[in-house]
C-alpha cells in the first residue's frame, strides 16, 4: 500500500500522482478510471495490454464462460495506442521515466498522462495523452495524443484495437472478426454463452506537420492496428485524435452500422466540440450531485471523488440494468446489483437526480420473474430477490464463493438463500423513495407490486411461534456475512417490519386512489384481503429484539452474547494463513463476536426515529470494538451514527476511512481465493450519505427537513442540493445554523426545522425564496 499525502491537489477536483509504481497497476486502474454507465475503461496507459489489467467493461453483456460465473464483459481495447522510438517501445514499464504525472480531473472524469522518456540511448521522447469516456455519446470513448521527439530517428506510431484483455473468469468470446473500411477498423465479437454481438471500432485523426513515410495495416487472429513511421528531427511532434465507438447487439440490430454512424459523427464535430457536450453533462449533474465542504480541502476532494465514481457506476441510461457492486472498474462482483444498490447507491440519487433513481427502482421491477423463479425454487412464494442480480434478476450468486486456503476445498456460503434481507431492502428504498418524490405513478404501476410480493415472500418465509405467540425468521444471514445460520436477526426483523408496513399502507392507498388498479394488481398476484390482514398481523407480531434494559444494546441474532468476547485484532492471531476466509463454516470469527461490518448499527441508519440517541450510542460503544471492518460498507455506517450520538471526530476518521477506501487501497483485493477488487461503489455512494444524513443531519419527516447537524471541527460550512417533491433547493449549514433556498423553478413549498422535533418549530419555505435558521 502506498498512502500519498500529495494524492489529493488544492484544486479539489483532480487525484494526481508525481512518480510511476507498477506495484499499483491494478489499484490505479480502477481509481483512474473514466466511465460514463454504460462503459467504464480501466487507468491505464494506451500501450498496455492485457498484463497490465486493460479493460473496457461494457454494460448488457451478461455472459458465463466458466460454468460458474456470469459477469460482464470485458471489450476488446478500442484505445490502444503505442509508440516506438528507434526500435525501442515507449513505455512506463521499461526505459527511464521522468518529469512524470498522472491526473484524473473527476469533475469532468478526464485520465491526462504526460511523461519524459529514455531507453538509455539515443531514443528519447515526451508524450501526453488524455482521455474521456463521453456523456455526450455514452458510445464513445475520446482521447488525444502527442509525441515530441528529443532526439532525432524513426518513430512508429501503432494504433487500433486490441483484444487480448484481462477477463476474470475465462474467455468470454467464441469469435473474433477484425476488419478495415477506410479510415475505420473494426472489432467484432461474439459471446460464448448468450451470443451477445459485441462490436469495437476506432478512428485515428493525425494532427501533426509530419508526413509519416509509411502505413500499414495490420490484421490479426484478435488485433487489427494501423502502423505509421515517420522520421523525426529533434523537436518534431505527432499528434492524433483517437474514437473509439461500441455498440452491442442489445443496443441496436446492427452494432456495425452504428459505430460507423457514430465515428463518422465525432469526426465531423472534433475534440473539442465533443468535449464541450460531455463537459455540459457533467455541469448538469454536478449542479445537483455536489458536496462542498469549506474548510478542509481532503474531505472536499475526497467527497467529490467518491459521488464521481458512484455516478459512473450507475446505467442512468436506462431502466433494465443494475448498479454493479464494483461498478464498471472490472469483473469482480459480476457487475450485477447487491442490497448496496438500494442502501448505499440509491439515496443519493433519489434526493438529487430521482429520474435516475427511479430508473434503478423500475429495473427491480422488470427482474420480479427472476426473484418469483427464486423463490419458487426454494419452496416459498411472492419474490425472493437475487443476492447478485444481473439483467434478467436470477439468482447468479455461486453457492461456493471462497476457498479454503488450508484444504484447497471449496466453501459452500449461503449468501444465496439464506441473506433474505435482499428483499425487504428493496422493499424499503421503494416506500422510501416515494416518500421523497411523491411520485405515484410510480408507486402504482411499479412499486406496489413490488411491495405486495416482498410482502407475500415474508409471509411465506416467517415462522409462527405459537408458544410465544410471535412470527420469527430462522435460518438467516444479516449484514454481518461471518455468522450464517443464525434465528432472529434484529436487522432481517426490522427491515421485514418495515417493508409488511409499506406493502398494507400502499394498499389502503391504493383502494382510495386507483380502486381499479389494485383490483387487476390484486387478481394477477393472487393477494386477497385475507393476505393483507396477515401482513398487518405480522407487522404487530414479529419478533425484533428489544434494547437491554439495563445496557440499551441490542442483540445481534439468538445467542449471539454467548459467542467469545474477543476484538477483531486478538482473534487475527488466530489465523494459519493471512488468506483465510474468516467467516461460516469454520472460520475463526465464526464462535466469536467479532462482525464482519455494521449489522445493529446498520438499522441505525435506516431508522433513525425508531431509537433514541443513548440507544444508538449503548450500541455503537458495544459493537464498533467488535467489527473488523472487512466490507467497505462498514465505516460509513458507524461514521454516520458517531456523528448523531456526539462523537464528531471518529465520525470524520470513519469518513476518511471510508472515502479513501479505494484510493489508499486499505482493502483486500482477494479474500478466500476470489478476487474482489475494484472500485467499491457502495462506499462512494455513501459518502454522501455521510454528510447529508451524517454531519448535516438531514433526514426527512413528512413535508418537512429537519436537520441536526454537527460539523467536524475542521469544517467551516457544507453545501449540497436536494429535490423533495418538486422542490429544488441549495442547502448550506454552517456552525451558526442551516440555509435552504428553494430554486425558482421549485413547483411546491417545503418547511425547514433545525434541531428536534419536540422543540424546533418548521418555517414554511416557498419558491424562489430563503429561510435561515439558527441552531
Amino acid at each position: 500500500m502506498q498512502l500519498r499525502e500529495n494524492l489529493v491537489t488544492d484544486t479539489g477536483w483532480e487525484i494526481r500522482e508525481e512518480s510511476f509504481n507498477e506495484e499499483l497497476l491494478i489499484n490505479n486502474g480502477s481509481n483512474y478510471m473514466t466511465g460514463n454507465g454504460y462503459l467504464g475503461y480501466r487507468g491505464t496507459f494506451p500501450e498496455w495490454r492485457k498484463a497490465q489489467y486493460v479493460g473496457c467493461i461494457v454494460s448488457d453483456t451478461y455472459d458465463n464462460a466458466d460454468g460458474k460465473w456470469e459477469e460482464l464483459v470485458n471489450a476488446p481495447n478500442g484505445q490502444y495506442a503505442s509508440f516506438a522510438v528507434n526500435g525501442s517501445e515507449l513505455s512506463a514499464l521499461s526505459g527511464t521515466v521522468s518529469k512524470y504525472s498522472r491526473r484524473l480531473d473527476f469533475r469532468y472524469g478526464r485520465h491526462h498522462r504526460h511523461m519524459r522518456w529514455t531507453d538509455g540511448g539515443d531514443a528519447q521522447a515526451v508524450i501526453e495523452d488524455d482521455r474521456f469516456a463521453s456523456y455526450g455519446n455514452i458510445h464513445l470513448i475520446v482521447s488525444r495524443h502527442r509525441l515530441t521527439a528529443e532526439s532525432a530517428g524513426t518513430v512508429s506510431v501503432s494504433v487500433g484495437i486490441d483484444g487480448e484483455v484481462w477477463s476474470l473468469h475465462g474467455e468470454h468470446f467464441s469469435s473474433y472478426t477484425p476488419s478495415a473500411d477506410g479510415d475505420d477498423v473494426y472489432m467484432k465479437t461474439v459471446t460464448g454463452e448468450r451470443g451477445t454481438e459485441v462490436v469495437v471500432s476506432n478512428r485515428m485523426v493525425l494532427d501533426t506537420a509530419a508526413e509519416p513515410v509509411s502505413r500499414d495495416l495490420v490484421s490479426e487472429e484478435r488485433r487489427i492496428l494501423r502502423k505509421l513511421e515517420f522520421r523525426l528531427d529533434e523537436g518534431d511532434e505527432i499528434g492524433f485524435e483517437l474514437y473509439t465507438v461500441i455498440y452491442t447487439s442489445n443496443d441496436v440490430s446492427d452494432p456495425g452500422a452504428a459505430c460507423a454512424r457514430d465515428l463518422a459523427q465525432a469526426h465531423e464535430k472534433g475534440y473539442d466540440a465533443l468535449w464541450d457536450e460531455h463537459t455540459r453533462v457533467w455541469d448538469g449533474i454536478w449542479d445537483r450531485s455536489r458536496v462542498d465542504i469549506v474548510g478542509d480541502e481532503r474531505a472536499r476532494t475526497l467527497a467529490r471523488y467518491n459521488i464521481y465514481q458512484n455516478v459512473i457506476a450507475t446505467p442512468a441510461h436506462t431502466d433494465h440494468l443494475p448498479i454493479g457492486a464494483r461498478g464498471l472498474s472490472c469483473q469482480a462482483y459480476q457487475g450485477a446489483a447487491f442490497w448496496d444498490q438500494e442502501i448505499f447507491n440509491l439515496p443519493m440519487f433519489v434526493y438529487t437526480q430521482p429520474e435516475v433513481a427511479r430508473r434503478m427502482l423500475v429495473y427491480r421491477y422488470k427482474t420480479l420473474d427472476g426473484a418469483r423463479r427464486k423463490a419458487a425454487r426454494l419452496g416459498f412464494y411472492g419474490a425472493f430477490y437475487a443476492w447478485v442480480s444481473g439483467d434478467t434478476g436470477d439468482e447468479i450468486c455461486p453457492s461456493y464463493f471462497f476457498q479454503d486456503v488450508l484444504t484447497g476445498r471449496d466453501i459452500r456460503n449461503h449468501f444465496n438463500d439464506w441473506q433474505i434481507h435482499i428483499s425487504p431492502d428493496i422493499a424499503y428504498a421503494v416506500w422510501s423513495y416515494y416518500l421523497a418524490t411523491g411520485d405515484w405513478e410510480f408507486l402504482r404501476d411499479y412499486g406496489a407490486e413490488i411491495l405486495f410480493e416482498v410482502a407475500q415472500f415474508l409471509v411465506a418465509r416467517v415462522y409462527f411461534k405459537r408458544d410465544k405467540h410471535r412470527y420469527e425468521f430462522v435460518r438467516l444471514l444479516g449484514p454481518d456475512e461471518y455468522h450464517e445460520n443464525v434465528d432472529n436477526n434484529t436487522f432481517t426483523a426490522v427491515q421485514a417490519r418495515y417493508a409488511l408496513r409499506a406493502a398494507v399502507d400502499a394498499y389502503v392507498m391504493l383502494g382510495e386512489h386507483a380502486s381499479q388498479q389494485r383490483e387487476a394488481l390484486s387478481d394477477k398476484l393472487g393477494v386477497e384481503r385475507s393476505h393483507v390482514d396477515e401482513w398487518r398481523r405480522m407487522v404487530e407480531l414479529i419478533y425484533v429484539k428489544e434494547p437491554d434494559p439495563a445496557t440499551g444494546v441490542i442483540e445481534q441474532f439468538d445467542g449471539f452474547f454467548e459467542h467469545e468476547d474477543i476484538t477483531p485484532s486478538e482473534l487475527a492471531g488466530r489465523l494459519i494463513d493471512p488468506g483465510e476466509y474468516w467467516g461460516w463454516p469454520n472460520g475463526i470469527a465464526v464462535p466469536t463476536q467479532v462482525s464482519k461490518q455494521a449489522d445493529v448499527c446498520q438499522i441505525f441508519t435506516l431508522h433513525p426515529n425508531d431509537y433514541d440517541w443513548t440507544v444508538m450510542k449503548a450500541n455503537y460503544e458495544y459493537y464498533e470494538p467488535r467489527t473488523q471492518h472487512g466490507s467497505s460498507l462498514s465505516p460509513s455506517v458507524y461514521g454516520t451514527v458517531a456523528s448523531w450520538i456526539g462523537y464528531t471526530e471518529r465520525a470524520r476518521e470513519y469518513f476518511v476511512k471510508s472515502c479513501s477506501v479505494d484510493l489508499f487501497n486499505t482493502n483486500k483485493s482477494v479474500s478466500g481465493g476470489t478476487f474482489i477488487g475494484g472500485i467499491h461503489t457502495a462506499a462512494c455512494g455513501a459518502a454522501w450519505q455521510m454528510v447529508v444524513f451524517g454531519f448535516a443531519g438531514f433526514e426527512l419527516d413528512g413535508s418537512t427537513l429537519r436537520f441536526r447537524p454537527d460539523l467536524p471541527p475542521q469544517w467551516d460550512s457544507v453545501s449540497f442540493f436536494l429535490e423533495i417533491r418538486g422542490a429544488l433547493l441549495d442547502v448550506e449549514v454552517t456552525r451558526e445554523g442551516v440555509t435552504v433556498s428553494s430554486r425558482a423553478v421549485s413547483r411546491a413549498p417545503v418547511w425547514v426545522a433545525v434541531g428536534d422535533p419536540d422543540t424546533a418549530d418548521a418555517l414554511e419555505l416557498k419558491p424562489h425564496s430563503s429561510v435561515s435558521v439558527e441552531r
